[in-house]
């Protein structure tokens, strides 16, 4: 279903368009998508509207409406879909406000439908240069967009903030986040709070210095900026984080590499906000280099890395902060869900904030002071513990790797990734996947830090290290699991589990009649009874939906909504059960009770072609492995697995251009831009050795399970 409006005619077919919508907002009169607090705060007794990422400020994801329930949920059916014209990783979470539909892509591109019958109503690109893509870890994604008085807010991959008027879809202003001298992106959602856009940034792994910056949601003018990890030149950035620089500065050593790779510790994904606080919650990254090791000098708890940290919403000024991972070595990015509560504790009602991040753990803070009040494992976890009174986490005994591959729970892919977590205040549970799994870590001895790069530092992929770390890999293969959970975050522990397929299941959407929805990796959107965890209903959509759904209010019509685009950083990290999810073309699909419409069968998957014979030495072929870890893998998939382009399965075509693609940059309108400077020719011929090596080894397997490589 497509409706593409020329820019020429846009202003006069959006006005007719709305017209018919039969607006009835809190500002009548003032157009579409009028939001302010008020109106994001009436919506935990009003289930018209999804005005936010989270639906309120506190990032609950719960909606109070009723009239899709556990007695006619197996009547929900597709009211309307859009075809999405991508195979890329969808994740973003639409929004709805006054009977349209707002849907951001990868590429950040952004459109507007009537939300009763799925007619675009504009369409906004913002001609992202398909550069960046080598940038972003998990693939060009965008997780969602915002809206503020009559504005859609989006941030892009390159680095812009834009505000587009709701009606038209035309920029209203546009500001940059940063300058393009390091390799910084945008993936995460922006988010208004008290008309004030705070967006965050990506970049982690490439080398750069995390930062959260604020801009006035009327006209676009900075309000503030907050680094997250001390000044490489150790100085004051004349920025609202200098009043703690010196406090953060003295937990980072001198003896590493942090100055020249920025130290990370970015804000990729979760801010979540209390207006009853007016305070900011910021869930941070990795450091970088990955590799305490060489990043730290294997000393000091490096702040703010693998944090939350808040800060006053007005001025940007530090409130409180606490560390999850002191000593960060895992790629542990804390940036999950943060989401707000009140919660009985010790028979007092307190503020909470609840955070279910990547190393393992369920956290309960203080939502006011940060004071710890409680945390317990979600998944099995072995690289450290958190003290029950303190809540100072110490690392275990040879966790710390060095060059002897060492097994770790969870993985870096964590026990909960980036997939939206949700609560409900009547069951008192939080919903959110989790992934039960593990790596062998270990570092390169001979690594060198290159920023623009995938810095992780972490090796162990030849030789005696590369077997040890195939025997660690089987005990990874058997223990991974994957579930949904509903958490009780006071007893801090499950409530119930339901086990699911391989790891990247999606996003979680709470109703007010206890149903639980989230697209799974079965290629199916279910609903779950949120008390028992017993699935409800559940309907094959071609692929696994992994952002978040929404649900509206239209007409007295309940609907709900969630984009189904399988890939991201689910589709490259590990593959539990060595399931390869074919790729498909994205939809939106939105349902209601009685939906009629079928999706359209999916072309078969195109057989993988005969690969060219092996014709590189031994080493070359074991160069061309390291190469592809520290340069491709983040896109290209472990072990040259998967990834937004399974590189086994290169035509003899793209094989006679290898070079070119790479090193040329033959492909950049597709995402593929020039390695030219980080690879001289004999390093892309080993790397094409390498991924020949990999497709006679593979070729003609459609399932096969990982061995430890380069990640």
């Amino acid at each position: 279903m497509r409706n593409w409006l020329r820019p020429v005619a846009l202003a006069a077919a959006i006005v007719t368009s709305l017209a018919g919508l039969g607006l009835a907002s809190a500002d009548a009169g003032k157009g579409p998508a009028w939001i302010d607090g008020a109106r994001i705060a009436k919506q935990a007794t009003d289930g018209t509207d999804w005005l936010s990422d989270g639906r309120g400020y506190d990032a609950q994801r719960y909606s109070p409406l009723t009239q899709i329930n556990a007695a006619n949920v197996k009547q929900l059916g597709i009211a309307w879909y859009d075809e999405l014209d991508t195979m890329r990783g969808v994740e973003a979470t639409p929004l709805y406000a006054d009977g349209v539909l707002y849907n951001t892509l990868p590429w950040n591109i952004t459109m507007a439908y009537d939300a009763r019958t799925g007619k675009r109503l504009w369409t906004y690109d913002p001609k992202v240069p398909r550069e960046y893509g080598r940038y972003a870890c998990c693939e060009p994604v965008a997780r969602g967009l915002a809206l503020w008085k009559g504005k859609v807010i989006i941030a892009t991959l390159d680095g812009r903030v834009i505000a587009l008027d709701a009606r038209t879809g035309k920029e209203v202003w546009v500001q940059q986040a940063f300058t393009h001298d390091m390799p910084y992106s945008i993936t995460g959602a922006p988010r208004v709070y008290d008309g004030k856009v705070v967006i965050g940034n990506s970049g982690g792994d490439l080398g750069v210095r995390g930062f959260v910056i604020a801009y006035d949601a009327e006209t676009g003018k900075k309000a503030w900026k907050f680094f997250l990890t001390p000044n490489p030149q150790d100085k004051p950035d004349g920025e609202a984080s200098d009043s703690i620089l010196a406090t953060i500065r003295k937990t980072w050593n001198d003896d590493g590499l942090w100055k020249t790779l920025g130290g990370g510790a970015n804000p990729w994904d979760s801010i979540s906000y209390d207006p009853k606080l007016n305070l900011v919650y910021i869930g941070t990254g990795n450091g970088s280099s990955n590799s305490w090791h060489y990043r730290s000098g294997s000393k000091g708890d490096n702040l703010f890395i693998c944090s939350i940290v808040a800060i006053d919403a007005t001025t940007g000024q530090y409130k409180w902060h606490y560390q999850e991972v002191p000593e960060e070595d895992w790629d542990y990015t804390c940036t999950s869900s943060i989401t707000v509560a009140t919660l009985p504790i010790d028979g007092k009602n307190r503020r909470v904030v609840m955070h279910a991040p990547k190393n393992g753990y369920f956290y309960v803070l203080d939502a006011a002071t940060g004071q710890f009040i409680s945390a317990k494992p979600y998944v099995p976890v072995n690289w450290g513990t958190v003290d029950p009174k303190t809540g100072k986490a110490t690392v275990n005994p040879g966790m710390h790797y060095g060059t002897d591959p060492v097994l770790l729970m969870p993985g870096p892919g964590g026990g909960h990734n980036w997939f939206p977590m949700g609560y409900s205040p009547r069951t008192k549970l939080a919903y959110f996947p989790t992934f039960e799994s593990g790596f062998a870590y270990a570092y390169d001895p001979n690594w060198t830090p290159k920023p623009f790069r995938s810095n992780s530092g972490w090796g162990g992929f030849s030789g005696d290290a590369l077997k040890k770390r195939a025997e660690i890999q089987k005990q990874i293969d058997a223990m991974e699991k994957t579930f949904l959970v509903a958490w009780d975050p006071v007893k801090q522990k499950a409530a119930w589990r339901v086990q699911l397929p391989r790891h990247g299941n999606g996003g979680v959407m709470i109703t007010g009649s206890d149903l639980v929805f989230e697209g799974t990796t079965k290629q199916t959107f279910a609903a779950f009874d949120a008390r028992t965890g017993k699935l409800l209903w559940e309907m094959p959509v071609q692929s696994a939906p992994v952002a978040g759904p929404i649900t509206y209010m239209l007409d007295g019509v309940q609907y709900i909504a969630v984009n189904a685009g399988w890939g991201g950083g689910a589709a490259q990290i590990e593959r539990g059960s060595g399931i390869e999810l074919p790729r498909a073309s994205a939809r939106l699909l939105v349902f209601k009770l009685g939906g009629k419409l079928q999706l359209p069968p999916l072309k078969a998957e195109e057989k993988a072609p005969d690969p060219p014979p092996v014709t590189a030495s031994e080493a070359t072929i074991a160069r061309g492995a390291q190469l592809f870890g520290d340069t491709c893998s983040r896109c290209h998939g472990q072990q040259a697995i998967g990834g937004v382009k399974d590189l086994r399965k290169m035509t003899r075509e793209t094989h006679g251009k290898f070079n070119d693609i790479v090193l040329k940059g033959i492909y950049q309108d597709k995402g593929m831009a020039s390695f030219a400077d980080l690879l001289k020719p004999e390093d892309a011929d080993a790397i094409h050795g390498y991924l020949i090596a990999r497709a006679n080894e593979d070729w003609g397997r459609s399932t096969e399970k990982t061995e430890a490589g380069p990640h």
